[in-house]
């Protein structure tokens, strides 16, 4: 009979790497996949099931305007307790640090339901850095019964924390198998103002930044110090796709916008925004998924946090940590901008993340676990 696996997940980025895991789930003929996804995120997330052509078996459609952190957490857990009452899988797969990845994995060990934490051991031991998501992954990793880590130091994380070693499996990063599978060598953007950046002779700087650890001060410097830098370098170009959240977008049109060279756009699906990645001469972001897809590109990121859970981009070479004071960004994007030496060293720096086969090794652990009675070998 076959195992069924059910994979929970409910925002834009936990969509993108759980989909190459839900379609190997799917190939394979041992196993049975259900998914429900909360739509913690409701426009973002049907954006990446539609590219990967996933078809959720429930959706609690959870979001709300505005909502709270508390109403996430409790329309999620109460909504994935009854479906997993329901449908009794033989596991339940959660991905990351999200208001959804602790709800499935409180919902299903109050069922006694195995859980399987994909993107697991990622920490920066600081619970409010970044916030939520620090606490969401660490009370996760207490409940899971297989981890899932994506990279060296993430494994290492997780036995400091006494978790047995044949609980912990390095897969690399789901997010590498997504990008490789959207990425197409033909690909045109229907967005003409894109095409136009593009098409120009000048210097892409892609940009990113909605955390909620960010809000206020913080992204009024980052908008501040892009704008600065556009100001001063003439053959730049800023692409900034704004978070829809209203907080976010108040501070960010208050400063960027009809600024020459500043292109606000709304949020991009995965396909356009990965193959726009690829065109960016510069990443700036304070999102934690481009810190991880951009290595396989050969794109420098400066990272707009004070702290990392992933630290293995930024010990490759890849990844800068410069905060979000307006004349350290001005300062990292200057250098870069005109020392050739310090872009190549950035731009060539190793992936650490895998080579696109991280689902596989999932599937293949999984099969074993259930090979061996609910016992990693």
């Amino acid at each position: 009979m076959k195992k069924r696996i059910m994979t929970i997940f409910g925002t834009r980025p936990e969509a993108i790497k759980m989909a190459p895991v839900v379609k190997a789930l799917e190939r394979d003929s041992e196993l049975e996949p259900i998914v429900a996804v909360t739509a913690q995120h409701r426009e973002m997330l049907d954006q990446v099931l539609k590219l990967f052509e996933i078809e959720p078996h429930y959706d609690l459609d959870i979001m709300k305007e505005r909502q709270s952190l508390t109403g996430i957490l409790i329309r999620a857990l109460h909504g994935l307790e009854e479906v997993i009452a329901k449908e009794r899988p033989d596991l339940v797969l959660v991905h990351g640090d999200t208001a959804t990845t602790f709800a499935g994995a409180m919902a299903a060990y109050y069922q006694r339901v195995p859980v399987g934490h994909v993107e697991a051991g990622l920490r920066t031991w600081d619970k409010y850095h970044p916030y939520p998501e620090e606490m969401n992954r660490h009370l996760t990793g207490v409940l899971a019964d297989l981890h899932f880590a994506p990279g060296i130091e993430s494994k290492e994380n997780l036995l400091k924390e006494n978790v047995p070693e044949k609980k912990v499996f390095l897969t690399g990063n789901t997010v590498i198998d997504a990008l490789f599978m959207v990425l197409k060598k033909d690909y045109q953007f229907s967005n003409t103002k894109i095409q136009n950046v593009i098409s120009s002779n000048r210097r892409l700087i892609l940009m990113t930044a909605h955390r909620r650890e960010n809000w206020g001060k913080p992204l009024e410097n980052i908008c501040k110090a892009v704008l600065q830098i556009v100001e001063e370098n003439s053959d730049v170009e800023l692409i900034y796709p704004v978070h829809l959240n209203p907080v976010v977008r108040e501070i960010v049109f208050k400063y960027l916008k009809d600024q020459e060279r500043i292109h606000l756009i709304d949020p991009l699906d995965y396909l356009p925004f990965s193959h726009l990645m690829q065109k960016a001469y510069i990443i700036l972001s304070d999102s934690g998924g481009i810190q991880e897809e951009a290595p396989a590109l050969g794109k420098p990121v400066l990272v707009m946090r004070e702290k990392t859970e992933r630290p293995e981009a930024v010990s490759a070479g890849t990844v800068k940590i410069v905060g979000t004071d307006q004349d350290n960004i001005c300062a990292a994007l200057n250098q870069l901008l005109h020392s050739q030496d310090a872009y190549n060293i950035m731009s060539s720096a190793r992936n650490p993340y895998g080579d696109g086969q991280s689902s596989k090794m999932i599937i293949d652990v999984i099969k074993e676990y259930f090979k061996n009675d609910g016992e990693p070998l």
